[in-house]
């Protein structure tokens, strides 16, 4: 789980290098199965890292300060 603001800072951006490497395969791979296979790895760690993100916010400071 993301404890401060520097590790969201680190999830945001490796979400968006995440993202911008699914959006080149979307350009460079011809055949949508290879594609599918291709991202669904990508996809997945998105899914999980946008979880993350979204648990962080979801709680005040100072709730972050009693873990």
């Amino acid at each position: 789980m993301i404890g401060n603001d520097q590790e969201l800072r680190v999830t945001l951006e490796r979400i968006g290098m995440f993202q911008e490497q699914v959006a080149n395969l979307r350009k460079s791979e011809t055949i949508p199965a290879n594609y599918h296979a291709s991202v669904s790895g990508f996809i997945a760690e998105i899914d999980r890292m946008q979880l993350e993100v979204r648990e962080y916010l979801s709680l005040h400071p100072a709730e972050l300060a009693g873990r």
